[in-house]
């Protein structure tokens, strides 16, 4: 008899809680940390297709090694808590450990990586132990530490490049002390060629771009503000053009480079300073290069994440070349933070976030409306411990509770005209203020949980949430009535204007009542009514996740 072969249907997870985490490959991957693993997530499958294990510690900087031709990636690099960076290597369509890296002596927050002209990847590491370091890692699984910068304070983000018209690695560290610091690799050694000032606060990111023959800088600070540097070779035109006092220009920092025997001089100067976030900025991501005309080109298009739970789409406008706010979009209310960072599709049509409590926020562009963006579904997950699980006794959904203090309910949606089933998130039935450590199932719909506080609830569906699970699911709506009891179920459940627990709505109560006594208000608390419930039929496809996960809809 052949054994049987078991493959995973479904992964629910979060990315952890941390600004470099998240990265989106050129072959549509995104490749975000969760606890102590790799997720390879596909957003057009809408599911986790692969997961990398190898490291001890929570992984907490993701990104992928772009290639030059703008191919799919081969390389990913990945850098945790237990001090260690991981090389991993595309092959046979899995990726494996391919080169590991230590020297660090703390977690490791952020890393970045290129091919150099010998297609060795050549990587770049910031550490809470207050280095920076540069490896090269070579084919035959070898690592070796290039160079170790020691900083006084702590560098929260590092980004690679090559300098324009060279093979010269250059590298940005911007950090606690408001700078960006520009390092060049040239003659076997790394130098420091320049420090930009202008922000106010920490350092939260920077992301190099090629533009041309330029190179454009991106810088994102705790001050709320962003500032875009250009970085170019000088000429002896440049020089000449100096001296005439007429022309109006940036002011400019020049330094020198010498590699191999050839000194060339580059220019950095401040581009523009984007204003429009309203709490600290996170995250900058470039959009990615794009074929026009056979020809690889860089739009200049800049993606911004902040606390302020908003992702803003910066790009120049054509007549004045000023750059302006073209898109924003993000959450309104709420109790929840803002996001960590943001990530662009390879074609610009879709842009990711990652909150503070793991969530990812996607986003694409509606092709029939130019100009508005809608939310999509992405996967979902606990992102604390969990601590139980329990199936539906049917097996058609999964229930479980952890330390993040929520209850998850996870179906597959089938649907329409898609043979393709996936697995999601469709409900929290219950949000809680304490860690939960136990579930049971007692019933089709009906299950039993338990917290910290060492009391245990019962919680029942009501057939708000039967109907639009049958939608979801494909299951037949009348067997499911039939076989929950249909008579006793509640139609939802509402939460008192100053109460914490759902109380269950039957259908009397799903209007208000209208007599002439209520008329009669007897206090001025009379004068606003309480809050009733309004049934959300799903007809066809689920709209918006946002209108389904934020509902309890299981009474207590």
């Amino acid at each position: 008899m052949a054994a049987s072969v078991i493959e995973t249907c479904h992964v629910a997870c979060s990315a952890n809680r941390a600004p470099n985490v998240v990265s989106w490959g050129r072959g549509g991957l995104i490749a975000f940390g969760s606890c102590n693993s790799v997720c390879l997530y596909d957003p057009q499958e809408g599911r986790v297709v692969g997961l990398l294990n190898g490291h001890t510690g929570r992984v907490n900087a993701v990104r992928w090694v772009h290639r030059t031709e703008n191919a799919p990636e081969c390389h990913l690099v990945s850098g945790g808590s237990d001090s260690r960076l991981i090389l991993w290597e595309a092959q046979h369509g899995k990726f494996i450990q391919s080169v590991e890296c230590k020297g660090h002596t703390a977690a490791v927050c952020a890393v970045d990586a290129v091919y150099t002209e010998d297609s060795k990847v050549l990587v770049a590491s910031s550490a809470s132990d207050s280095t920076v370091r540069l490896w090269l890692c070579s084919d035959d699984k070898d690592a070796e530490c290039l160079h170790i910068v020691s900083f006084a304070g702590f560098m929260m983000d590092v980004s690679l490049a090559l300098l324009p018209g060279s093979k010269v690695p250059v590298l940005a560290c911007g950090g606690d002390d408001c700078k960006v610091h520009l390092y060049a690799q040239a003659n076997g050694q790394l130098q420091k060629v320049m420090m930009l000032q202008g922000h106010e606060d920490w350092v939260r990111g920077v992301e190099w771009t090629s533009a041309g023959a330029e190179l454009l800088l991106a810088s994102c600070s705790q001050d709320s503000l962003i500032r875009v540097w250009r970085l170019c070779a000088k000429s002896g035109t440049d020089t000449r053009a100096e001296d005439d006092h007429t022309i109006i220009k940036m002011k400019e920092d020049v330094f020198e480079v010498k590699d191999r025997g050839i000194t060339s001089e580059f220019a950095a100067s401040l581009e523009t300073v984007l204003a429009g976030h309203e709490n600290w900025v996170y995250g900058v991501h470039w959009h990615p290069p794009v074929y026009k005309g056979g020809e690889l080109q860089q739009p200049l298009c800049l993606l911004s994440a902040s606390m302020d739970k908003t992702m803003i789409i910066w790009a120049p406008e054509e007549a004045s070349g000023v750059w302006v706010e073209q898109v924003r979009v993000g959450e309104v209310g709420g109790n929840t933070l803002g996001f960590y960072g943001c990530q662009m599709s390879p074609d610009g049509a879709m842009i990711v976030a990652h909150a503070f409590q793991g969530a990812l926020h996607l986003w694409c562009k509606d092709h029939h409306n130019e100009g508005e963006w809608r939310p999509g579904v992405v996967v979902s997950g606990h992102f604390d411990v969990v601590q139980d699980l329990s199936w539906d006794p049917e097996g058609e959904f999964i229930l479980t509770v952890g330390s993040d203090q929520t209850t998850r309910l996870f179906t597959p949606w089938k649907k329409q005209n898609n043979k393709e089933i996936t697995w999601h998130e469709i409900s929290r039935p219950q949000i809680h203020g304490y860690d939960m450590q136990c579930l049971a199932m007692v019933g089709r719909f009906q299950f039993v949980s338990g917290a910290d506080e060492k009391v245990l609830r019962v919680f029942q569906a009501p057939r708000n949430f039967v109907e639009n699970f049958a939608t979801i699911s494909g299951a037949s709506k009348e067997k499911l009535l039939t076989t929950s009891d249909a008579a006793s179920l509640p139609e939802g459940a509402s939460t008192p204007a100053l109460g914490l627990s759902n109380k269950a709505v039957f259908q009397g109560g799903l209007v208000p009542k209208n007599n002439k006594e209520e008329e009669q208000f007897n206090s001025i608390s009379d004068q606003y009514q309480e809050s009733y419930f309004h049934p959300l039929i799903l007809t066809g496809t689920v709209k918006l996740r946002h209108h389904l996960f934020p509902k309890k809809l299981f009474n207590l």
